[in-house]
């Protein structure tokens, strides 16, 4: 047999991809506006101390921009390839020859790793003019391409390995998620709660097995551990390929029983209980209940909701501690991974019931029931509502507790805090330091105005009614694009699930289409557009700003691009609504009865005489 056949082949496949080429022009494209909006701050005098800083911000946006792609590329791309070809049945042909475990695995991994390596590599140029830009050295820069395209590595290894054991598309989801999670943060974790039990400085031990860690010392000035934790981070994936290898001619083969047992009990209800579920929502919509046999949906929104409630209960425990105002923010950053991992579940779950019923025949058998197709689709919709409404509430609520307890616990350090002394006038000076994301997509623009002496009464100061109005109308608007966001993922997931393969394209291309672009437009609009306009009429005399205007320019800022994020969910909807509703039965039909093409006419063999029929005989006198 040819050395490497199955490479050859899967990187033939892969290159012959249109979303090979899509993926390598979307990460320029998006890396060529972010650094013309940079480099639009450079011409209109944002840049007046010098374009080192709008470097540095550069860098950092498409730098931390390219490591979310890199860490996703193990989750959308690996976590499914393996298991896969175990559901088809195909993996087990490749064993019948003379190939082995790690021909298949390699193969996998150099079709996989080219589609994220091209994202990444259109996106390393742009990056390089924050070379020029200043703010950057060359060893930042090299250090910070070594760390991508290590944590790329990782990512596609740790996809492999949860692939080579599973065979569910949800499972293999959900466990590269959990050891992508635990790899990125777990060590840092461990090591900052050692810190804080021992009252000792952070000292990086475990820290060094993360990616994440291991692409912050990268910029890090001084000296870091960036090459051990370099070296620990590929033997952490080239262990995970060598096991992949291992595992994998040994978990392709469907054991016997292999769903019986606690397992079945554990996904499943007990079987009273699914008899009392059956006869409860059998006849109120036959799709509703095939939707709503599988528990481990609920219990995975539910852990999340305990670790959101958890985590809550922990920070307002220790606000009196010396962590107090930073506790929270630490406290909203994970809340705000919460809400993500959220996403990530509505947007798989609600495509997965369409991408297996193509594959199993499902579809088909529920169309030739009397069940029209508005009852098959608000079934799916409906079991989804039941599924998330209980605990996204309570992730709501507490999301709003938090964000009114922070601010109130800013106010406190705030009204303890001496009076600055007074400004100097004529020298104010204009920081912008960018906008921030929550949790929602809900874009934040902060923007701090400073003056030699000290910060101004109102900005230092306590903050009166007028500030905390305006922090109770960011974290409404916090809330409502979050629920806008899990209805328009639930309505476009069931769309793209009807027309996708498998269950990660169908999550990966909702959450492209729906969350990724959108917040990068949002996100263009409300940090440079909104600035641009609303700046000039901040006052920035040489009084400094008026304390109204400073009052109300995040909440103006935030309040746009909330209104954003609606119409682009409300359009989403309806959008996708009105293509189920009325393409629903043609796209089963087309899956049903694929669409053959003729063959062309055999070609002649040159050099082979036609056939000719004999000479008519004359006829007999």
């Amino acid at each position: 047999m040819i050395p490497l056949a199955i490479v050859e082949r899967e990187l033939r496949v892969a290159a012959r991809k249109r979303s090979t080429f899509y993926i390598r022009l979307a990460g320029a494209l998006v890396a060529l506006v972010i650094a013309a909006g940079v480099l639009l701050l450079t011409t209109v005098g944002f840049a007046a101390s010098g374009t080192g800083s709008l470097g540095r911000g550069m860098f950092a946006t498409l730098s931390w921009l390219s490591l979310a792609v890199a860490l996703g590329s193990g989750l959308f791309l690996t976590a499914d390839c393996l298991s896969e070809e175990k559901r088809e049945g195909t993996l087990g042909f490749l064993f019948l020859t003379d190939l082995r475990g790690f021909d298949v695995v390699l193969g996998k991994l150099l079709a996989t790793s080219l589609r994220g390596f091209y994202a990444l590599l259109g996106v390393f140029p742009i990056l390089g003019i924050t070379l020029v830009l200043g703010g950057v050295t060359g060893e930042q820069f090299w250090k910070t391409i070594l760390a991508l395209v290590s944590a790329l590595f990782v990512s596609l290894a740790a996809g492999l390995f949860v692939s080579a054991l599973s065979r569910d598309s949800k499972n293999a989801l959900a466990a590269t998620l959990l050891l992508l999670l635990l790899l990125g943060a777990g060590g840092p974790a461990a090591d900052a709660i050692v810190a804080n039990v021992q009252a000792a400085a952070f000292d990086p031990v475990l820290s060094l097995s993360s990616p994440v860690y291991l692409f912050r010392t990268a910029s890090a000035w001084g000296r870091t551990p960036f090459w051990l934790g370099l070296l620990v981070n590929q033997g952490i994936g080239w262990t995970l390929f060598g096991l992949t290898c291992v595992l994998i001619p040994r978990t392709w083969q469907e054991r016997a029983g292999s769903k019986a047992g606690w397992a079945q009990r554990w996904r499943f209800h007990p079987p009273n209980q699914r008899a009392a579920l059956r006869r409860r929502l059998l006849g109120v919509n036959p799709v509703l209940w095939l939707s709503c046999r599988e528990r481990w949906q609920s219990i995975t929104v539910w852990g999340v909701t305990v670790v959101s409630v958890a985590g809550f209960l922990a920070t307002w425990a220790s606000e009196r501690s010396s962590l107090g105002y930073a506790g929270w923010m630490a406290w909203s950053s994970i809340q705000g991974l919460a809400i993500l991992v959220l996403y990530l579940g509505v947007a798989a779950q609600a495509g997965r019931l369409f991408v297996d019923g193509r594959r199993n025949g499902l579809l088909e058998l529920l169309l030739v029931t009397p069940l029209p197709v508005r009852q098959i689709v608000y079934g799916h919709w409906r079991a989804l509502v039941r599924m998330i409404w209980l605990p996204l509430a309570l992730c709501l609520a507490v999301q709003m507790a938090g964000a009114l307890r922070a601010q109130q616990t800013l106010q406190r350090i705030s009204s303890s805090t001496a009076a600055p002394p007074a400004p100097v006038p004529g020298a104010t000076t204009t920081n912008v330091t960018g906008a921030t994301t929550n949790s929602s997509g809900v874009v934040q623009v902060r923007t701090s105005f400073a003056w030699r002496g000290g910060l101004t009464a109102s900005a230092a100061g306590p903050v009166g009614l007028a500030e905390q109005l305006a922090s109770v109308l960011i974290t409404v608007a916090a809330s409502l694009a979050t629920v806008a966001n899990l209805v328009a993922l639930t309505w476009f997931g069931m769309w793209t699930g009807l027309n996708s393969r498998t269950t990660s394209l169908s999550t990966l291309k909702t959450l492209i289409f729906v969350q990724i672009v959108p917040w990068f437009a949002i996100s263009f609009l409300s940090a440079l557009t909104l600035p641009l306009l609303l700046i000039p009429r901040l006052g920035l005399s040489g009084a400094g700003p008026s304390a109204q205007w400073m009052t109300w320019y995040v909440p103006i800022t935030a309040g746009v691009a909330t209104m954003l994020v609606l119409a682009k969910d409300l359009g989403f909807v309806v959008w996708a609504r009105r293509r189920l509703l009325a393409q629903f039965r043609d796209k089963v039909a087309a899956i049903a009865t694929p669409t053959l093409h003729a063959l062309p006419p055999r070609a002649r063999q040159p050099g082979i005489p036609p056939i000719l029929p004999p000479p008519a005989l004359p006829p007999a006198p």
